[in-house]
């Protein structure tokens, strides 16, 4: 009997420590658990800029229903251009110049004429008189004195450094003087060229609509002063250009180094939130929005600097039906 329970004691002792030792490794296990089945943390995303435009997706037959046609980007390179005002002269104010400076040359050669002859006739049988050579020789210098006067006169009106400084006899001028060439004279704001006379110039009408033509001179040179416009001047030939006498024209010049970049035609735009866009078909049948910068304007297009890859589709025909789309997705094409 003492053998059995003293067995006993021992087994009741061995329960008790085997309870005692499971209810101190509960807790730990618990702990383990909950660490394990802790969500891990969400990696952060990657920033990208502007948000990214989803697109549309289109079947063929929807595009072939809505209209829709792309076209490729061009690559292209644009010179940054600083842009001016130019007026175009009247050319009576141009004829009346040098209808006044040929006169003057025409008066002032018959002068000259006249007095060499009283010279080669001094001393000879029915010779001028010395007061007749004297007045010949005053009118010689009166009449020097005024040609000297319509040239600064015309180089006042139109520029010391004029093509035909030189030459009063100039086939461009008298093309000005007939209107068959144009003067323009535009103005640039203070400190928008530097001290450098631009070699070329393109103007275009005031209100001229996306993708009208501009027209080129390549022949400027500095101008007087506009006194009622502060900046620097200068005069440019038009020639075979539409402008008309006393009309104002828009002038750009470039004023840096080219930068490559792409072609967008004006028909691929679109503006959404005050912006510009066009599409562009990342995959067949899915047309994705891009923002384009519109501040440099050609004569086939946006030139585009960034956004757009040489080679792109762009799209040139119902790229107001994909906005829409996009905007509101319930839309369907007609």
């Amino acid at each position: 009997m003492s053998a059995t329970a003293s067995s006993r004691g021992r087994l009741s002792r061995l329960n008790v420590w085997a309870v005692l030792l499971m209810a101190a490794l509960l807790p730990v296990a618990g702990c383990h658990r909950g660490k394990s089945a802790a969500p891990a943390p969400a990696t952060e995303a990657k920033s990208t800029g502007a948000p990214q435009a989803e697109g549309v997706s289109l079947k063929p037959d929807e595009i072939e229903k809505s209209g829709v046609a792309t076209t490729v980007a061009v690559a292209a390179m644009h010179a940054p251009e600083s842009t001016g005002y130019a007026f175009v002269l009247t050319r009576e104010t141009i004829a009346q110049a040098v209808a006044e400076l040929t006169s003057a040359a025409a008066v002032e050669r018959q002068s000259r004429a006249a007095l060499e002859r009283g010279r080669q006739l001094a001393g000879t049988p029915g010779a001028t008189s010395m007061e007749s050579l004297q007045a010949a020789e005053r009118q010689a210098v009166v009449d020097h004195a005024a040609l000297l006067l319509a040239q600064r006169r015309l180089s006042a009106t139109l520029g010391r450094d004029a093509p035909w400084k030189d030459d009063y006899q100039s086939a461009e001028l008298t093309a000005l003087a007939s209107g068959e060439h144009k003067l323009a004279r535009v103005t640039f704001p203070l400190g928008a060229l530097g001290s450098a006379t631009p070699a070329t110039a393109r103007f275009a009408h005031l209100g001229e609509t996306p993708g009208g033509r501009s027209f080129g001179s390549v022949t400027l040179w500095s101008a007087p002063a506009d006194a009622s416009i502060p900046g620097r001047s200068f005069f440019a030939i038009l020639k075979g250009a539409d402008a008309a006498e006393g009309e104002r024209l828009l002038a750009r010049v470039p004023v840096g180094a080219a930068t490559a970049g792409v072609l967008v035609p004006f028909s691929a735009v679109v503006i959404s939130a005050g912006k510009y866009w066009c599409y562009l078909e990342a995959k067949p049948g899915l047309f994705v929005r891009a923002e384009i910068d519109t501040s440099m304007p050609s004569d086939d297009g946006y030139f585009v600097r960034a956004g757009i890859a040489p080679g792109a589709k762009v799209v040139t025909s119902s790229a107001g039906e994909l906005l829409a789309r996009e905007t509101n997705p319930g839309s369907a094409a007609d």
